[in-house]
């Protein structure tokens, strides 16, 4: 962030509370030596950040073992504030049983479901973020419209 671009960088924990609020991010992967993104709901589980799909879905297959970027955030356009958090980790498929049937009575829900769900941890390498409060720059003085 640049000195007086008005927002407020967010510190780890910061970041992990707030992740804590949405229900909905954005998967950033690549397809095709392309970026992706895909909107998902997801949940967090020890800190770390749990999607779950289709064992069978192109998503699963794209993100297993790779490092991939999850976004989350909340704005509110008329006030001119909101925050934005940026988690950068390894995905990988849950396979342990103990741990899927855990992650199946306490992970996130699926809102597409399908007859056979995996889940996807991504375990956070670096966690960043960023808050902008009431249009407002660091220096108090209003942005231009």
């Amino acid at each position: 962030m640049y000195p007086n671009d008005g927002f407020r960088e967010l510190d780890r924990q910061e970041c992990l509370s707030l992740l804590a609020r949405p229900r909905i991010g954005r998967i950033v992967h690549t397809r095709e030596a392309l970026p992706a993104v895909l909107p998902v709901n997801f949940g967090l589980d020890h800190g770390a950040v749990v999607l779950r799909t289709s064992a069978a879905s192109e998503l699963a297959r794209a993100i297993d073992g790779v490092v991939v970027a999850f976004e989350a955030d909340e704005v509110d356009a008329v006030a001119q504030s909101g925050w934005s958090v940026v988690v950068t980790g390894r995905a990988t498929v849950v396979t342990d049983p103990a741990e899927h049937e855990r992650l199946r009575r306490v992970g996130p829900r699926s809102w597409a479901p399908s007859p056979r769900e995996v889940f996807v941890r991504i375990e956070p390498e670096l966690v960043t973020g960023r808050e902008l409060v009431g249009g407002r720059t660091l220096y108090g003085a209003d942005l231009p419209a």
